[in-house]
């Protein structure tokens, strides 16, 4: 199986994260969340293994940008919320088989390897 890593070619975390699978020479596909945002379908499979407070990209503008009541949404508000604008969403995203695994990028590489199952 290939790893899915959702992301932007701009943000440093991604190319951070990029860097880190070659130089652990795990195979990945990029898949660009500003040119190709995830269907509705995938999000809702990423929040239930995970949960959306994983999932939010929280110092981002457009998470900024959302009202206070943001505070207070269910899991299927944020659903809408990612499938209506992807840079919510943090980043990167490892996807496995379809399952989300891991949001973000943070971590020894030994938790790194362990959460990515490698």
């Amino acid at each position: 199986m290939t790893l899915h890593v959702y992301g932007i070619p701009t943000c440093s975390t991604c190319k951070k994260a990029l860097a880190w699978l070659d130089s652990q020479g795990v195979s990945y596909e990029f898949i660009n969340t500003k040119a190709a945002p995830p269907l509705r379908s995938q999000i809702e499979s990423w929040v239930a293994t995970l949960g959306a407070k994983p999932l939010r990209n929280t110092s981002g503008q457009s998470y900024r940008a959302l009202g206070a009541e943001k505070q207070t949404w269910s899991d299927a508000q944020w659903v809408d919320a990612f499938a209506a604008d992807a840079m919510l969403l943090k980043r990167p995203l490892f996807v496995e088989a379809g399952q989300a695994v891991l949001a973000g990028f943070r971590g020894t590489d030994e938790e790194l390897r362990q959460k990515l199952g490698l």
